[in-house]
């Protein structure tokens, strides 16, 4: 397997800089939430610096993201973070770059300081939906770039999406993913398992230890249900207001002892709802930030 010229330089910058990034790359981190970045993807399209000051005045400290430099260089988009105090602590991949070269992914994570990579969709025929078969490719290639993840100190997850909750064998394609991938982890995101019918808290019970990170964000009352990754952003709503149970959630996982909670809220009112989503958290006396 090849090392291309982007993976060298991830590489060569990682040494470069490792004596002077040791409390931001440290496997130490106090804090439990933390947010998606994607959610403020339209503000870092616009100011990137203001935006991660924002995000840190939230007293927030470690962020999900690192797909999107929204034009900066790796450098500069990672120098913002250590301005602003934030680490990614879960950064973004893709199903194809962990599928053919799971060591970029390795590079990416060292680069930021990662310590899981996320990847968040995996290919299939919009028409027929997502098949076991695809279910079986995704399995193969999660648990080969797991393995070589795991050896360089990175955990992969998968973030499933809805569709992969289409009947199987009495229960899920997600149960046979769930079941048969032994060498990577999963992160919930609790809106999209409640927008395909099913319920967080059950499944997070179902399978202990096999979702390690949460994408808490809430839904809508009244939203209709689908397996087609198909929702309305604006149904996104503060936490605590909508219909997907977050304290009963938080409560499981916690008990779990799932560590990282990213709060996510792709609504155009997500500079607003924010904030109050973070003040309902501390309420609950659950999570520490």
């Amino acid at each position: 397997m090849g090392i291309s010229i982007m993976q060298k330089s991830y590489c060569l910058k990682t040494i470069l800089l490792l004596a002077l990034t040791v409390s931001f790359i440290s496997p130490a981190v106090s804090h439990e939430l933390g947010l998606q970045l994607y959610s403020v993807r339209h503000q870092m399209e616009k100011d990137i610096p203001n935006t991660f000051a924002e995000i840190s005045n939230w007293g927030l400290k470690i962020v999900e993201g690192g797909g999107n430099h929204y034009g900066l260089s790796a450098e500069n988009f990672r120098n913002e973070l250590i301005k602003n105090d934030l680490q990614i602590v879960s950064v973004d991949t893709s199903f194809e770059e962990v599928r053919d070269n799971p060591m970029a992914v390795v590079y990416k994570a060292r680069y930021f300081g990662s310590r899981y990579a996320t990847f968040y969709w995996i290919p299939h025929d919009g028409k027929k939906g997502f098949t076991i078969q695809d279910a079986k490719g995704a399995v193969k290639a999660m648990n080969n770039a797991g393995k070589i993840l795991k050896a360089n100190g990175i955990t992969l997850q998968y973030h499933p999406h809805g569709y992969e909750f289409l009947p199987h064998q009495g229960g899920t394609i997600l149960d046979y993913m769930l079941q048969h991938t032994k060498h990577a982890a999963f992160q919930m995101d609790v809106f999209w398992v409640k927008q395909a019918g099913m319920d967080p808290t059950a499944l997070l019970q179902q399978y202990p230890g096999k979702f390690l990170s949460l994408h808490l964000k809430d839904r809508l009352k009244g939203t209709q249900n689908s397996t087609d990754y198909k929702a309305v952003v604006e149904a996104n709503v503060v936490l605590g207001t909508g219909d997907v149970g977050i304290s009963s959630v938080v409560a499981e996982a916690k008990k779990q002892g799932i560590r990282y909670f990213f709060i996510e809220d792709e609504s155009s009112r997500v500079m607003i709802q924010v904030p109050e989503s973070i003040k309902y958290l501390k309420q609950l006396d659950n999570l520490s930030h």
